[in-house]
């Protein structure tokens, strides 16, 4: 035995040590976790996403046909430059949602809606349902631009946003496409609405393309940026200043935040508007609206506007299904009507 031990002792002598892994480097590790969980995340998104496209075409396709289109807007100026190609030469790629109303007779022209969804990141998911549906009862043709920022797309289409910017000329390519390319659609009766985001992009899109719009409604509107940040917490904060975006606080910057708040170019207003706001709004302050009306008002600008009081759904108000809210679409629906048929 111990002649063994000596042997195997001799044997092992021979080999030169191997020095022990070195410990794995934590901070490597958590990134490239956190990396990982953001790639799922994206990926979730995607699904998701899908999953959304299929609801649309099984909760509508009945009174509407049905299309997702990919369209170009600017370029990106943040992007990245592949190839030599500069970004000037590179038009950012998005898809829109294109609704059709059953039976529309295409010989005759039809209204045009440019409904754009809400969220600093967000998508046109099927939340919308029964105001698309409302709106084909209507004979509206109605795009959902999924412009810059839109979620479900990937991380460089999130990382596009360019909130109250060029996510503003997004939507307004996807008007300018539908008249190019729909020959039943007629240009001198395009609107565009939305709620919240949305309804800052309504607003915005106005004021910079009043030849382009014939009448804009914009319910619950993020309106003032400087005072949502103010009021707003760190984690909001930080969608705008991140490197990506913005890059700078409101503090930093503000007449940039300025230049992207509706509130702060009431003056550009030449379009027919309606607004709407609720005084229990948990997300966009009924200050921020206040402050816009108070705006156009001191501009001297004609328009409608409604503050309701304490509306069932808060921030949701008018797009949920209630008694109330389809008295509130209503009200919305016969304003579009005066000015666009």
């Amino acid at each position: 035995m111990r002649i063994l031990v000596l042997t195997v002792l001799t044997v092992l002598a021979a080999f030169p040590a191997v020095a022990a892994p070195p410990p794995p480097d934590p901070e490597a590790r958590l990134a490239d976790l956190e990396r990982k969980i953001e790639a799922n995340a994206d990926a979730i998104e995607m699904l998701a996403k899908s999953v959304d496209d299929v609801l649309w075409f099984a909760r509508v396709g009945d009174v509407a046909d049905v299309d997702k289109v990919y369209l170009v807007g600017p370029p990106n100026p943040k992007g990245e430059e592949i190839y030599g190609i500069a970004n000037e030469r590179h038009p950012f790629k998005f898809w829109c949602y294109v609704f059709v109303p059953k039976g529309l007779d295409r010989e005759r022209k039809s209204p045009l809606l440019v409904l754009p969804h809400g969220g600093v990141h967000g998508d046109f998911g099927t939340y919308h349902t029964h105001i698309v549906r409302e709106l084909m009862a209507q004979g509206y043709v109605v795009l959902a631009p999924e412009y810059r920022g839109s979620t479900g797309y990937g991380k460089g289409y999130r990382e596009a946003i360019d909130y109250g910017g060029l996510e503003v000329d997004d939507c307004v390519a996807a008007r300018d496409w539908a008249v190019e390319t729909m020959p039943f659609v007629d240009g001198s009766r395009a609107g565009i609405l939305g709620w919240s985001h949305g309804g800052l992009i309504a607003l915005m899109a106005v004021f910079d393309h009043p030849e382009k719009f014939a009448a804009a409604y914009a319910g619950v509107p993020v309106s003032d940026l400087v005072a949502r940040m103010g009021y707003g917490d760190d984690e909001y904060r930080r969608l705008f200043s991140a490197p990506y975006h913005i890059g700078k606080t409101a503090g930093e910057a503000v007449d940039e935040y300025r230049r992207r708040s509706p509130a702060w170019n009431a003056e550009k207003l030449r379009t027919p508007l309606l607004v709407h706001t609720t005084t229990n709004d948990r997300d966009v302050n009924v200050i921020e609206v206040e402050h816009l009306i108070a705006q156009l008002k001191a501009a001297g600008k004609k328009f409608e506007y409604k503050i309701y009081e304490d509306f069932p759904g808060g921030h949701s108000m008018n797009r949920i299904d209630t008694a109330l809210a389809r008295e509130s679409r209503k009200e919305v629906w016969a304003f579009l009507a005066k000015h666009l048929k």
